[in-house]
């Protein structure tokens, strides 16, 4: 079984490159048939996966409610996300998702009973959300479009907590592989009835990009990033899961510049080093609390 900082670090730098790989995958197409050609790559995929396990998906009702908190993320939160990313740079999306670490600590405290706002971490998620406060008034900058898509990647960000929250209450004892496909054959039916709704036509022609970041996507980001997560999720803290959306930022935002020469203006850059604080804190927070644990 893959250790848990491996699985970790694979879902940081998977999640680096998608918001963009999202941008690029409807380049030319429109963004609910890029999601919905995603997922029903992953699918297929997931679905042979199993077959090469010689698995079955469980059916109980824990596992069955498993399948729909995981849907949220799947198939709400996502569909949220490709939505806004026409209208906002690919490195704000991360930026914007960095929040989710303040939405799951209050979550995980109210559901799952995590001690998770000590007063030092409490400080960590003012400083996240001071950081990205700072890059937010950028993005309002921009245009009236930027307002409407960074306030739609801030409701996704939330589903994504709701449905992280929510598969680790039900704690279903599924792996993250059953958990990934039964969430998307949740989720299939909505994604296909949305593009008939949305949209309803195919493109005569895909551009070689835009199908290569389509298949990337649904391999790679689909498979191996919502895999991961999920069995990272198994294993740790929801707000110790929650920080990676603390991570990428940093790491998005130079994939944008350097790849699709997205600017990175003073306000960015200044945001950017309050989240790399804050992460400092919440680290140091979780040895101070280890230690206070131990001794006690």
């Amino acid at each position: 079984m893959m250790p848990v900082k491996l699985a970790y670090l694979g879902v940081v730098l998977i999640w680096t490159t998608t918001p963009l790989a999202i941008q690029w995958s409807h380049s030319e197409i429109s963004f609910i048939l890029s999601l919905s050609a995603r997922m029903s790559i992953g699918l297929v995929f997931l679905i042979w996966l199993l077959m090469l396990k010689g698995q079955r998906l469980p059916w109980h009702k824990r596992a069955i409610a498993s399948y729909f908190a995981a849907s949220l993320q799947l198939l709400v939160s996502m569909a949220i996300t490709y939505w806004a990313s026409q209208w906002i740079p690919s490195g704000w999306m991360s930026v914007i998702f960095g929040l989710t670490p303040f939405f799951t600590a209050i979550l995980a405290m109210v559901w799952l009973n995590e001690q998770s706002l000590s007063p030092l971490k409490l400080s960590a998620y003012g400083l996240g959300l001071l950081g990205l406060s700072v890059m937010f008034k950028s993005a309002v900058d921009l245009n009236q479009h930027a307002i409407w898509g960074v306030s739609a990647i801030l409701f996704a960000a939330l589903i994504q907590c709701i449905s992280s929250i929510w598969v680790k209450k039900l704690n279903a004892s599924i792996t993250a592989l059953e958990l990934l496909t039964g969430g998307l054959l949740v989720s299939m039916p909505g994604y296909w009835l949305s593009w008939y709704w949305l949209d309803g036509s195919l493109p005569e022609t895909v551009s070689v990009t835009s199908l290569w970041c389509i298949v990337y996507l649904g391999m790679i980001a689909t498979i191996f990033g919502f895999s991961w997560y999920f069995f990272v999720l198994s294993r740790l803290a929801a707000t110790q899961v929650a920080m990676i959306n603390l991570l990428t930022p940093v790491l998005s935002l130079w994939l944008g510049n350097t790849v699709n020469n997205e600017a990175i203006t003073f306000s960015v850059i200044s945001g950017t080093a309050l989240i790399v604080l804050a992460l400092a804190l919440y680290q140091y927070s979780e040895k101070t609390q280890k230690t206070v644990f131990k001794k006690t």
